[in-house]
């Protein structure tokens, strides 16, 4: 018989109980649910609504059964549908009726709200965890790279020289952000649901604030009806997810690209690499491709929990049951990713020489010749157009500017002096760019020493 079978005179099919049932996937959940039941007897007991010796020998029961569960000793039965009727049939099981009155004042619409914000509370500091270790790679991997000199692209073409350094911390701000991100989600997360029931709160005189006192919540839910229905969280909690797999995605493309022969930047340890079974010369950076690939299974339980309450009345609904294979996935794929990627980042081999001769070509200081003319009082637009003409100049001759000869830069303005060379050597490029945020080894260095404080706070 159902917990809830009273009103119904037949069993439910099977096939119905097999569609309906929960149990596969929020079973993970049991850790929360019997926290938050030993919590909600503790109240009850507190507020009189049950005798305290009952609220004691409930939450003496309740921890037994916890430990059996982890000393895998129970299984969980489809029967009793999702985790939550579970563990009631467990304790009613163990300790008879005194177990039927846990459920009293509450509904399993605020307890799965409130199970599911435990737990995504728990997860948002794991993956915070792991972003403070690969922004802790990030910095050391920068520290190491400040004189490194690479290209620096805009689409996907040579731009303007910068360091290894520099290109790193740019990550690092997009992950800084993602931890911020999450911190903020973490705010809203933190508003206990339980007391709403169902939808309509309870006629019992039970302590909201109690319970969340006892696990740790900062405040409170302010509308019954809002408590059940509201997955705002777990929505923005795989939207910054979907964030942090994008940046990523991002990084392990440019680690694709770098470690291609064309590029030739850096090289992968052999431990995340992986060969052909075909091609014997074959060095392929998979795990960066599996990364960028997973990418969209994140942006796909994003958009799939988006669209299971894009048209939901108030206030509970069983298609919200969805929530949660979406969200667990999004969670174990970005943790599962980020434990690689760090480690991949870690090990690499960047190949410093490679990339400094990659900066002779393409231009990459034409910029800084256009800026030493106006320096030399000729408008921007001026000395823009000189410089286009002395790079078309250079490309007929198959030369780079370095190569050419003071009578040719004169040939075309006769602004140009014997200091133009030294203008545009690659490093005074970077060095003399240190406005605030710029390559330079000097901002460099103060943006990673910003970046130990952040992560030290």
């Amino acid at each position: 018989m159902k917990l809830w079978g009273g009103r119904f005179t037949k069993e439910t099919d099977k096939l119905t109980d097999d569609f309906n049932s929960s149990i596969s996937f929020d079973s993970r959940l049991y850790k929360y649910d019997i926290t938050g039941s030993i919590a909600h007897a503790e109240m009850l007991g507190q507020c009189g609504i049950i005798p305290k010796s009952d609220a004691d020998k409930i939450i003496t029961a309740l921890k037994e059964i916890l430990a059996d569960i982890e000393d895998g000793k129970i299984e969980f039965d489809v029967q009793c549908e999702d985790i939550h009727m579970n563990i009631e049939k467990i304790l009613t099981d163990k300790i008879g009726t005194v177990g039927k009155k846990l459920h009293t004042a509450r509904s399993r619409n605020d307890q799965v709200a409130l199970d599911f914000k435990m737990y995504i509370k728990d997860e948002l500091l794991n993956i915070k965890e792991l972003l403070f270790k690969l922004e802790d790679c990030i910095l050391k991997q920068a520290e190491k790279n400040i004189e490194t000199v690479m290209p620096g692209f805009t689409h996907l073409q040579p731009a303007q020289p910068v360091t290894f350094a520099h290109h790193l911390m740019a990550y690092f701000e997009m992950f800084k952000r993602d931890m911020d991100r999450l911190s903020d989600c973490y705010k809203r997360t933190d508003v206990m649901p339980l007391g709403a029931c169902a939808l309509a709160g309870t006629t019992y005189d039970t302590d909201r604030r109690l319970v969340a006192s006892i696990l740790g919540f900062e405040s409170i839910t302010e509308n019954s009806m809002d408590s059940v229905s509201d997955r705002d969280y777990a929505i923005e909690f795989l939207s910054s997810l979907s964030i942090i797999m994008m940046h990523l995605s991002r990084f392990c493309e440019e680690i694709i690209l770098w470690c291609s022969n064309a590029f030739s930047f850096i090289e992968l340890d052999d431990s995340f690499s992986t060969g052909s079974s075909i091609m014997p010369q074959k060095k392929n950076p998979d795990i960066a491709e599996l990364i960028r690939g997973k990418t969209g299974r994140v942006y796909g339980n994003l958009v799939g929990l988006l669209t299971v309450m894009k048209g939901l009345p108030l206030s509970y609904n069983k298609d919200m049951q969805e929530d949660k294979e979406a969200l667990f996935e999004g969670v174990d794929t970005v943790k599962a990713c980020l434990i690689s990627f760090t480690p991949m980042l870690e090990t690499m081999k960047v190949k410093a020489l490679n990339m400094q001769k990659s900066c002779s070509h393409g231009f990459l200081n034409a910029t800084d010749a256009a800026d030493y003319l106006v320096k030399k009082g000729i408008p921007f637009r001026e000395a823009h157009e000189i410089i286009g003409r002395l790079v078309l100049y250079s490309i007929e001759k198959n030369k780079t500017l370095e190569e050419l000869s003071l009578d040719e830069y004169q040939d075309i303005s006769k602004t140009f002096a014997e200091d133009i060379y030294e203008f545009i050597d690659i490093k005074t490029c970077v060095e003399s760019r240190k406005t605030y945020g710029g390559p330079s080894s000097v901002m460099v260095k103060e943006a990673i020493k910003r970046g130990w404080e952040y992560i030290k706070k």
